[in-house]
């Protein structure tokens, strides 16, 4: 993905979540990537600078602004990216690239690692911007997602539950990592992403006038509350 969309994120509560899924499923198509149960595990290992410029970018809610991150999913390493999500004027653009295992273990490390020289020459500028702003692994972030599309307007429908945050940044590609969890009990994250359009029956559907729109940083969370006392690391 290379264009800006708009991204609308609300935390909502166990019963809103119940009610939203229902009317999710009855105007939005699965996502494909998902598994049986309608979910995929997301976990990704975030970056910032040895000054903070990230978090700090997030708290004071700076425009424009980016952060780097690597991700992979279901716990599966055989499918590792590093991806760049930029926000500008309240819209995001997220770049990415693929890594290879021994790549992800050199960034793990604080390290910036060759560029691949089949790969196209974004890794190679991706590469470049992180050295250049002296980025270093800080927190890993996982969640639960429950994904739904639809076509028109390149709608994407999430639920982001179970969300945790660990400071074992040398486990990141372990299947079992010590992990804290950094919402209530029974809350979740309900982000909405389009292109140019939302068609007003999805809107409508899911009743997004009447919930209170946030800006939500699951980096700047689990940063503020990690997993060993509740203090930025």
């Amino acid at each position: 993905m290379t264009e800006y969309r708009h991204e609308y994120k609300y935390r909502i509560d166990a019963r809103q979540k119940a009610v939203l899924q229902l009317r999710a499923q009855g105007v939005l198509e699965r996502d494909a990537h998902a598994g049986a149960d309608g979910e995929y595990l997301i976990r990704s290992l975030y970056f910032d600078s040895p000054d903070d410029v990230c978090f700090f970018e997030n708290e004071n809610g700076d425009d424009p602004r980016e952060k780097y991150r690597i991700r992979f999913y279901n716990c599966d390493t055989s499918r590792i990216s590093l991806e760049c999500k930029a926000k500008t004027r309240g819209m995001t653009k997220k770049t990415a690239c693929p890594l290879t295992f021994d790549q992800c273990m050199q960034f793990m490390a604080g390290g910036i690692p060759e560029p691949e020289r089949e790969v196209s020459t974004r890794q190679t500028a991706m590469f470049t911007q992180m050295q250049l702003k002296c980025l270093r692994p800080v927190v890993i972030v996982q969640y639960s997602r429950m994904p739904f599309v639809c076509g028109v307007g390149n709608v994407r429908v999430t639920f982001d539950d179970c969300i945790v945050s660990s400071n074992d940044i040398a486990g990141f590609l372990r299947p079992e990592i010590p992990l804290r969890s950094v919402l209530g009990t029974g809350e979740s994250i309900l982000e909405v992403k389009w292109d140019e359009l939302l068609p007003a029956y999805i809107k409508e559907q899911l009743a997004l006038d009447s919930l209170q729109w946030m800006s939500f940083s699951k980096y700047y969370l689990c940063r503020k509350y990690n997993c060993y006392g509740g203090v930025r690391a």
